[in-house]
């Protein structure tokens, strides 16, 4: 089984970009950039990159991403994550990215952009593959520095698919950000938010009728509410699912418990994604190996999930038929 999930086609659809650095490209751009920080070695990175809960993670993830500083940190990250899961044969993937962790910092937008477009470009060339970008905006910063970096994201707006919600949940519901959102619609952009990770129900289901996105990231909890399963069962509202992530952060106790399964069976539109690999103990991959073990799933399971990945995705129509084409001869 592991060797089919290796070679399946399939897509990315939650994957925050600072979340792929791995110890030794952390390390390598902290000496760089003359960066400071806690540790000295790959094992002590590692040792890190162990936590609690999502604050104890936010907290760290945060202090990583203080060793880029240049565009070419920017493009040395992104590309070294898009070979990675081409090697997976993940073929397309939707990234966030973030700009206010950086704005703080005195670090222009234009920065980041440069060097993140510039290995996508890159990366497509080499490889074929395809990356759409996703710009996030952080909860606990409120909604006026998202509308702040909403009106900046307009600026890259023929390189931006879409944005998201992200960071931590609790306290921060949804609804908060209608504003924010109405506006992101009216300049065309894709919309989603994280819902339902550490958040109850009730952030799903107003992710859905209050934001109006089109993806729901994590969606977990949304299991609690019957009325809300048939919703997103019959809306065929997407729902990207981070296995190993939620075991990482305690948002579920033992892969054995998770409801991917559940979901898959009952017709919800789940697929499987990475969230923060360095950080959470896999790419897209060993999600997919990891949960196919825990859960028994089979290869039609895996079949429809990488179908699934490809449905979720805010490809063009004719891309999306074109990589369901070669997942079925792959798999017949």
């Amino acid at each position: 089984m592991k060797e089919f999930i290796d070679n399946i086609p399939k897509a990315e659809l939650h994957i925050h970009l600072e979340g792929s650095i791995e110890p030794k490209m952390l390390l390598t751009l902290a000496e760089k950039n003359k960066i400071r920080l806690r540790y000295n070695t790959i094992e002590e990175v590692e040792k890190a990159y162990h936590f609690k809960d999502l604050k104890d993670f936010l907290y760290i993830y945060t202090q990583g991403t203080k060793v880029l500083r240049k565009a070419e940190d920017f493009y040395d990250i992104t590309k070294a994550y898009l070979s990675k899961v081409y090697s997976q044969s993940v073929l397309h993937a939707e990234i966030f990215i973030d700009f206010q962790t950086y704005s703080r910092r005195g670090i222009r937008s234009e920065i980041i952009m440069d060097g993140i477009t510039s290995a996508i470009k890159d990366a497509k060339r080499d490889y074929g593959a395809s990356a759409y970008l996703i710009l996030a905006f952080l909860r606990h910063l409120g909604v006026r520095e998202a509308l702040k970096t909403l009106i900046e994201g307009v600026k890259y707006r023929d390189d931006l698919i879409g944005i998201g919600l992200a960071s931590t949940e609790l306290g921060y519901p949804p609804e908060m950000f209608e504003k924010v959102f109405e506006e992101a619609r009216k300049y065309g952009f894709k919309t989603m938010a994280h819902a339902g990770e550490e958040g109850p129900a009730e952030y799903v289901r107003n992710s859905i009728e209050v934001l109006k996105v089109d993806r729901v990231d994590h969606g977990n909890r949304a299991m609690e509410d019957s009325d809300l399963v048939k919703m997103i069962v019959d809306r065929q509202i997407p729902l990207t699912i981070c296995p190993l992530s939620n075991i990482a952060l305690g948002n579920v106790k033992r892969l054995e418990e998770h409801t991917l399964k559940k979901k898959l069976d009952m017709g919800m539109l789940v697929s499987v994604n990475s969230d923060d690999p360095a950080y959470f103990g896999g790419y897209v991959n060993e999600n997919m190996i990891s949960v196919t073990k825990a859960l028994n799933l089979t290869k039609a399971d895996i079949v429809k999930l990488a179908n699934n990945s490809f449905v979720s995705s805010f490809l063009p129509e004719d891309k999306k038929k074109y990589y369901l084409e070669m997942i079925k001869r792959y798999s017949e």
